[in-house]
Parts: C-alpha cells; structure tokens; sequence
C-alpha cells in the first residue's frame, strides 16, 4: 500500500512534540510547521494515529497541492478531483479555508468557488450534489492559501480529536484535553512519576495523566469522519481498535492527586473521573493550595491557576502569587513545578527563578509554562 501524505494541527507551541508522537506512532518524515506537523504514512497509520494521538487536533488527508493565480485557478482545482471515489454525495459537506499571505481579495468567495467545484464535480460524474451543512457535517474539506499554492484535505477525524468524550463537566475556561497532555509530555512527565494538580479544575490535567498511566487510548470512545470514506475497510479497523484497546491496563490507584479550592471545581473533577470510569486511579482533595502538603517527597507539580475566574480580581491575584511561591519553597523541595498561565505577572510576582519559559498558546491566547525546581535552600529571584 502506496504511502500518502497527512497534516495534523496541533495547539501552537506543542509541533515538536507532535512530532515525536507522530514517530512513535509510525509516521513517516514527520516535519513541524507552525500550528502542526506533515507526515507521510499508509492509511492504515493514519486511522491509528486518530485512535491514539494525544496531541493532534486533527488528521488531515492531503488530495491535493497546486499552483493558483485566481479564483479560477482555485475552482477548476477543485474540480479536477476524483470526490465521487472518496464518499458518496449522499454525505453533506463543509469547507474551511485558511490563508497565509495570500493575494485574494475575499476568502469567503475562494470558499465557494472550492465548494462549487467539489459539488459541480459530482453532479458531473453522479448526477447527484452533496449538501451543506456548516453545523454538523458528515466530512468536512480543509484548504490552505499560501502566496501561490493551494493545498486541499480530507479531515479524517471529524469532531476535534481533543474530544475524547470523557470530559462532561467543566468549569470556566476549561483546558482542552490535547493542549493538556502536550504539556504533560513538556513536563517530562511519565506514569510512575508522582503528579500533582493542586488547582485542578474539571480535573483536565488528571484525566489525561490517568489514561497515560493506564495505556488507554484518547480515541477508543468515539467514532472518526474516515469511517464515511469509500475505502474505509471496517473489519481492518475493528481489528486495529481491539488490539490497541487490549492493551489498556485495569484501572488501579495511581500516584496521581487534584485538588481545588472551590467545591463546585472539585466535584466536576470527580464526576468527569467517574464518567471515564477512573475515579478509582486518581485522588481527590477539596484544598487550599497553601495549606496543602505533597503527597510524596518528590514529583512533578502542574496546574493551570485560575486567573480571575475561580480566584477573583488581578488585585486578589497579585497578592496570590508570593504565598504561592512561599509554600512551594516551604514545602516542595525535591519536585518540579509547572504552571502554565495566560497571566504574565505570575513569573515577577510568584518570586521565584524560572528554569524554563516555553511560550503556548491556548486558541488564539498567548501563554506561558513556567517551570520551577525546587531545591532545598529555596528558589528566590536575586
């Protein structure tokens, strides 16, 4: 079987990651890009990495990369496709178009021209349309402008592969699931490893934790747009899906701990880990984060602190942050600390040195991961 060529988005920050889950995976020439990374793979390979990726928001199948000048160009692109081999007309459609440094005056009018030339291309060749549907639709078409070059996709996944279908509770500004688990990968984190979230939220950061731990795969719950394409083979995929859900492990306590402040937080935790039928592998506690000793001498400490939403006002946060990074020296010596915030002052006002800064971005909102080790004899900024 001929290899074909994919694209998978990612959260921006996470591409190299990505990559190194793409490889474990069995993805060929993986490459990042901002927002991504290329591979090349069998088909097969791409139906594995929507059951098991952690990290990509996406599988996109490439069909085609042209050369265009005009809107013209764009239309007889789309039509020169062989659409009616890959689904039927029965499906509806949706076409999403991003462009970088494209000339084109209007992006919403080259997104037309792509759909009448997908549906004019199936009128031809079947005498039948697909319908639209940009709410819910059975495949959905990416396109890509750069200056110069038109790139067209298939979107194997469907629904956001950080839709795992665990997560039914949620506070405000939940984390998404990927975003999560990329960031777990940044840690270094590894089951075994004791972890902490001492403001845990909907409990995102121990759901993933928790399926890493257990080997359970983020995709065995849900179904995936490929399996509406004409060569989907189903008895090859039920095949491939019980052998990677074999090696799930029975769930069992793990050194895994959350708490929260807020009771309502908490409690959509615990229900999201009940949902998930994980409420056995991981702790719970209803806690101040400053009045909270370690469960062990020494592991790994990631939170995404809930600024202003949880917390209350910028002012009520200013004053948050030194007690914080007090009780991390007081208490912590011997772990690792994570904090990933959208909230800049944490790294002045926590006071502490920061070994690592990797900037993140949670959707269009630019973030940081802080990293602290915490040694004995403290951590504090000179």
């Amino acid at each position: 079987m001929k290899n074909e060529h994919f694209f998978a988005p990612c959260p921006r920050g996470l591409e190299k990651v990505l990559c190194d889950e793409l490889n474990e995976l069995g993805a060929i020439d993986s490459t990042p890009t901002d927002g991504g990374a290329g591979f090349s793979g069998e088909w097969n390979v791409a139906c594995r990495i929507n059951l098991e990726s952690r990290i990509a928001s996406r599988i996109l199948w490439k069909v085609s990369d042209v050369a265009y000048a005009s809107e013209e160009d764009i239309y007889k692109a789309a039509l020169s496709l062989p659409w009616e081999n890959w689904f039927s007309p029965e499906l509806t459609i949706k076409v999403n178009l991003a462009a970088t440094k494209s000339p084109l005056r209007s992006l919403d009018f080259a997104t037309l021209r792509i759909k009448d030339g997908i549906c004019d291309r199936f009128r031809q060749k079947t005498g039948k349309r697909p319908s639209i549907d940009t709410s819910n639709p059975d495949m959905r078409i990416h396109a890509h402008l750069t200056q110069n070059r038109l790139s067209l996709y298939i979107d194997l996944s469907g629904e956001p592969l950080f839709k795992r279908g665990l997560r039914h509770y949620s506070v405000d500004a939940p984390l998404r699931e990927n975003l999560a688990a990329g960031i777990l990968r940044l840690c270094d984190w590894h089951p075994g490893i004791p972890l902490l979230d001492p403001m845990c939220g909907s409990g995102t950061f121990l759901l993933e934790a928790a399926q890493m731990a257990l080997d359970i795969a983020p995709g065995a719950k849900r179904h995936f747009a490929f399996e509406k394409l004409n060569r989907f083979d189903r008895e090859k995929w039920e095949t491939l899906r019980e052998i990677r859900i074999a090696r799930q492990k029975p769930v069992e306590p793990l050194p895994i701990f959350g708490s929260d402040i807020a009771g309502r937080a908490l409690e959509s935790a615990r229900k999201n880990l009940i949902e998930a039928g994980l409420e056995n592998a991981v702790k719970l506690k209803q806690a101040n984060f400053l009045e909270l000793s370690p469960p062990f001498d020494a592991g790994i400490l990631v939170t995404n602190p809930p600024y202003g939403v949880r917390i209350g006002s910028d002012d009520e946060l200013a004053k948050l942050y030194p007690l914080i990074g007090d009780a991390l020296k007081k208490k912590y010596a011997g772990w690792t600390a994570y904090f990933f915030t959208a909230d800049l002052r944490l790294a002045k006002l926590i006071r502490l040195s920061a070994s690592r800064r990797t900037p993140l971005y949670n959707g269009a909102l630019e973030c940081r991961l802080f990293e602290y080790k915490m040694v004995g004899g403290g951590n504090r900024q000179v």
